[in-house]
């Protein structure tokens, strides 16, 4: 641990496991860390090592504690024990007036509870996301359900968002409808110097090939548990068809997850016009979005992180916490049934005006002030009632 300024001023501990959270929760930190009457204490799980280190690197951010819990056959019933564990000493060591957790990871709902038994205040970031179905994403749904029943500030991205909080009992004290902190991050990244030229860099010899313009670039995503073993196969059988286009380019960045690694390769490790890469710094990942064409995803934050920069998202999964994207009309959702998937890829590569449509839709997410949003509604709430 590193030697905290312990003087008087606002003391914050955020709390993150995974490279999600790292990018969601970095403008807050930032804003924080500029801030001269807050003290800051960043808490790792480390549920995501590598993928994690990278984008703390990428905004500049160190960890103050890392419990460095993740290692290989950790269930998830040990991890959130751990975590628990470890996340309760860094909140009596650096005593902190506010926690907070973003979205709905096992870190997340550890941090919260951790606070909860502590009487600590929670800062729930991206509240109010709901698919209605505990299985559905699993056990992501059940997490942002659970940490909703011990937040004392529920920062909601949208109004959707915030309407079912309402809907379950939070009240218009505790609600804050901030935009969604993944905008703030894509603003920031694409203003770094070298943005642009990290993308070829990460290609390498590949790069010319993919990024000539002769085929427009088609960016896939798949990580999500309930999508593994069957409908993975079935994604990627969908995939090899659409490779066969000849006219597109399938850049696929495979999950570290050795389930994920096993089948992207078994499938489409040979098939022309496919390119598997290992995962992205986030600065790469985020030219590479700039520059794709559609994205085939069964993330959550990419149906929000896509609308950005005008890119339509077809959702392989059934069921989405993030509704608003379907409803301005930036994404549908396909299933992993691979006619279905391809048959909607073909109509955006096929039809300008059905590619328009998507592309041009408004952006559902906000305008890049969440994290300023968040921070104002932590200090002004945390300001001594008048006698």
């Amino acid at each position: 641990m590193s030697d905290i300024n312990r003087t008087e001023g606002l003391r914050v501990l955020t709390v993150l496991g995974t490279r999600p959270e790292a990018i969601k929760l970095a403008p807050i930190i930032l804003g924080l860390l500029a801030r001269p009457q807050v003290k800051h204490c960043l808490c790792v799980t480390g549920q995501h090592r590598e993928m994690l280190d990278q984008a703390l690197a990428v905004f500049g951010i160190a960890p103050d504690i890392d419990l460095r819990l993740m290692r290989p056959g950790l269930d998830l019933t040990v991890l959130t024990a751990e975590s628990l564990l470890g996340i309760q000493r860094a909140i009596r060591n650096f005593r902190p007036d506010w926690v907070i957790v973003q979205g709905d990871t096992t870190t997340a709902f550890s941090g919260a509870l951790a606070a909860f038994y502590e009487k600590i205040p929670v800062v729930h970031i991206e509240a109010g996301l709901r698919t209605g179905n505990l299985q559905s994403p699993w056990p992501e749904e059940l997490n942002r359900r659970l940490i909703t029943q011990l937040a004392n500030l529920h920062c909601a991205p949208t109004s959707w968002a915030a309407d079912n909080l309402r809907r379950e009992g939070v009240s218009e004290d505790k609600l804050l409808i901030t935009g969604n902190t993944v905008i703030d991050a894509l603003r920031w990244v694409s203003t770094q110097t070298g943005f642009h030229s990290s993308l070829q860099s990460f290609l390498g010899h590949s790069a010319e090939r993919i990024l000539s313009g002769e085929r427009r670039i088609v960016l896939v995503t798949a990580h999500r548990r309930e999508n593994l073993e069957g409908p993975l196969s079935e994604l990627c059988q969908g995939l090899c068809k659409l490779a066969a286009r000849g006219d597109v380019v399938i850049v696929f960045p495979v999950h570290l997850n050795p389930n994920v690694q096993l089948i992207a390769q078994s499938i489409l490790g040979s098939v022309a016009n496919v390119y598997l890469t290992p995962p992205m710094d986030y600065p790469v990942f985020v030219a590479l979005l700039k520059r794709c064409h559609i994205v085939i995803t069964d993330s959550g934050g990419l149906q929000e992180e896509a609308p950005g920069f005008g890119k339509p998202v077809l959702v392989t999964r059934d069921t989405t916490e993030r509704p608003e994207a379907v409803t301005a009309g930036t994404a549908v959702l396909v299933g992993t049934d691979p006619s279905r998937l391809v048959r909607q890829a073909n109509r955006l590569l096929d039809e300008p005006a059905a590619y328009a449509a998507m592309a041009q839709a408004r952006n559902p997410y906000g305008d890049g002030h969440a994290a300023q949003r968040t921070i104002d509604a932590m200090i002004q709430r945390s300001r001594p009632k008048a006698a």
